[in-house]
């Protein structure tokens, strides 16, 4: 009797089980660490709970309440526009930094104060001509990076130490405040929001007149135009983008020369704020070079270059001068500055951990 042979069976390849879902809290924790804008609006409403907290205790030597927010705000807008000209030439990849803003301001913001104070020459001619030598002073870092292939660092750092020197040989080392600048001081006042602003606290005109106009104009650049996909296609990878045949080299040129412009038009602000053209309004103290490369690279800015949304730039503006403001509350005299420059360098090595962990994190298995 012949048997006949069992039917071959097929081998069913082990399947990997199902991993569950992560938890809604799991899931919380994760856009806070990935998502740079959730994580800073949640870091402003904690500033501000705390903040008030305190001044309801008396521990703070003056009230903290929306009328001191809102006036803190004349610090925003140069802080947040220099944060804008980083942000170009850091999305620009290749090392992209410009440690001259704060050079550039000074040396704009002398040719300002000569233009529209002892020169006579009308406001409007005098911004135009102080966006002019901005736009020259961004354009000589550009050639230097984008042409010549300077590294960003030493390229910028040198044109750092010529606009400042230009600054303080046109001004002689002293600052003008002409009749005529220190009526400019307008500029910089408070004022009430039209229509709706007659129960709200007074905003500075800088905001309106400055801050939110640059905004607008940078998060069209960015997101609206070729220019800005070509700014984050070159950030990205420079290689891949010279092959695709994209003009790598005159769009980082731009982003310098477009810092320049910003930096400029920060000077102007800075003027008004003063009531003076001051040579060392830029490169005082830190300077404001380091400031607004904080202020980037906390707003999302990948320092390595195409990656950074405006957005981030404005709400790390936001944490920062209301964090300083609650501040200089807490202490008196000077110390509170100086644990201003602590908080800063906490709130960056805080964001980096942050953000080396959720790169942890989201490899983990759930």
């Amino acid at each position: 009797m012949i048997r006949k042979a069992a039917p071959a069976t097929r081998a069913v390849p082990a399947q990997a089980p199902e991993r569950p879902a992560a938890s809604w809290g799991k899931r919380l924790v994760l856009g806070l660490l990935t998502q740079r804008l959730i994580l800073l609006a949640v870091l402003i409403v904690l500033v501000l709970v705390v903040m008030s907290l305190l001044d309801a205790n008396d521990y703070l030597t003056a009230p903290y309440d929306v009328d001191y927010l809102a006036a803190s705000l004349i610090n925003a807008v140069p802080l947040a526009m220099l944060g804008l000209a980083q942000m170009f030439v850091i999305l620009s990849g290749r090392g992209g930094i410009d440690l001259s803003v704060g050079a550039i301001v000074s040396l704009t913001g002398i040719v300002f104060g000569y233009t529209y104070g002892p020169l006579g020459l009308p406001l409007p001619v005098a911004i135009l001509v102080t966006v002019v030598v901005g736009a020259a002073a961004g354009a000589v870092n550009g050639v230097l990076v984008a042409t010549f292939g300077f590294p960003a660092l030493i390229a910028t750092l040198a044109t750092f130490y010529a606009y400042k020197s230009l600054a303080l040989v046109i001004s002689g080392q002293r600052p003008i405040s002409s009749p005529s600048i220190q009526d400019f001081y307008s500029a910089a006042k408070s004022v009430e929001i039209p229509v709706i602003g007659g129960g709200l606290p007074n905003i500075p005109l800088g905001v309106f007149t400055f801050l939110i106009p640059v905004v607008l104009v940078v998060w069209i650049l960015v997101n609206k135009t070729t220019f800005g996909r070509q700014l984050y296609a070159i950030g990205t990878n420079d290689v891949a983008a010279r092959w695709a045949g994209l003009p790598a080299n005159r769009t980082r040129f731009l982003a310098y020369l477009l810092s320049g412009v910003i930096s400029s038009l920060v000077a102007i602000v800075t003027v008004a704020q003063f009531a003076s053209a001051r040579p060392d309004a830029g490169v005082s103290g830190n300077g404001m070079a380091l400031p607004a490369i904080t202020i980037a690279v906390l707003g999302g800015v990948a320092i390595t270059g195409g990656i950074g949304r405006v957005g981030g730039i404005v709400l790390a503006t936001l944490l920062i001068v209301w964090l300083n403001a609650g501040i200089l509350l807490a202490f008196e005299g000077n110390d509170g500055t100086q644990f201003q420059f602590l908080a800063l360098g906490l709130i960056l090595l805080a964001a980096s951990l942050l953000n080396t962990y959720a790169t942890r994190f989201t490899g983990e298995k759930s």
